[in-house]
């Protein structure tokens, strides 16, 4: 899908993917210190606003000019305190200036980005760089066995990914906490996801 047809999903709904953080965020995040954090992909804004309450200087991105519109009406009613702490922006996460090397993050959440294989792995690595010493990266995608076995709705096969293929982009360049497959209740059935949880090593920090 491109820009205008995203554009077009999010005008047909309101808040297409519900107003609670996906529980895989709140299950990693929760006991984390508050710091700066990067949501890819954003959509409506609901784990860079549940960020942004927590403490956590959040900035969203998304290249649905809808999507980011409707965050930052959805944002508008929170206290002045945590809107102080959110920012979105309407860019393509594959290139976006977030990720240029002047701020990093010590969160970066890259959940059901719909891209394939060649330019999933150059955004890894982009993010990696863009990650403080112990930052964490939380990748979410569809499972390889969601295709036929599952219900998340993504019909081409190259855009999903197995556990190990998340823990391959990193590369070894961070230090790997979870790479498991995790299933998702939905309207439709259960959906089958790639969870890769990763950590960049203080050992990165340049002197």
């Amino acid at each position: 899908m491109d820009a205008r047809e995203w554009d077009e999903r999010y005008s047909q709904t309101d808040m297409a993917w519900g107003a609670p953080p996906n529980p895989v965020v709140v299950e990693f995040v929760t006991s984390l210190p508050a710091g700066r954090a990067l949501d890819l992909a954003c959509g409506e804004g609901r784990h860079a606003l549940w960020l942004a309450t927590r403490g956590w200087q959040t900035t969203g991105v998304d290249f649905s000019s809808v999507a980011v519109a409707r965050a930052l009406q959805i944002a508008a009613q929170a206290p002045r305190s945590v809107r102080e702490r959110l920012s979105y922006a309407v860019d393509d996460v594959t290139t976006t200036i977030a990720l240029d090397g002047r701020v990093k993050y010590d969160l970066i959440l890259m959940l059901h980005v719909h891209v394939e294989p060649a330019r999933h792995r150059a955004l890894v690595s982009r993010i990696i760089d863009a990650l403080e010493p112990e930052g964490i990266l939380i990748i979410l995608d569809h499972e390889t066995m969601d295709h036929a076995h599952g219900a998340g709705g993504l019909p081409d096969p190259e855009l999903l990914y197995t556990p190990a293929d998340l823990a391959d982009e990193v590369d070894g360049r961070l230090d790997v906490a979870v790479a498991e497959r995790r299933y998702r209740d939905t309207d439709g059935g259960t959906a089958i996801d790639a969870l890769l949880v990763a950590r960049r090593p203080v050992s990165w920090q340049l002197t």
